[in-house]
């Protein structure tokens, strides 16, 4: 059974910056790809980047493409989200999810877990 737990959001000023982890369990690590999506109040969720789990490339929304850093240490069967320069429309609630394939990731269906509160003030 897939499991995931996301950590490491949090308040900060517009320019800073956050890592946001991504911890699994219950399937093979490397089998899969790990996207972070992102839901503010009132909108739908996004989805924000994507890592694959064969050869590690990279996904980007183009909203945080340059900002936003997806990377993955396979030994610790976690994936991590380094967000950087934060704007105050990167609030919302953080989940990530496995998918087989980044490709398409934005479509990805899965219910989602607790996430993680990201509060980008002005």
């Amino acid at each position: 059974e897939v499991h995931l737990v996301e950590s490491g959001g949090g308040l900060v000023q517009a320019g800073g910056f956050l890592r946001l982890s991504c911890a699994a369990s219950g399937f093979k690590f490397t089998d899969y790809g790990i996207a972070w999506f992102r839901q503010a109040p009132g909108k739908e969720r996004e989805g924000v980047s994507c890592i694959s789990g064969i050869d590690g490339k990279p996904y980007y929304a183009d909203s945080v493409k340059g900002r936003f850093t997806v990377s993955r240490d396979n030994a610790k069967n976690t994936a991590y989200l380094q967000m950087m320069s934060l704007k105050p429309e990167d609030t919302a609630v953080y989940y990530c999810a496995a998918p087989l394939s980044c490709v398409g990731y934005s479509g990805f269906r899965f219910v989602p877990g607790q996430g993680t509160q990201v509060t980008v003030s002005s």
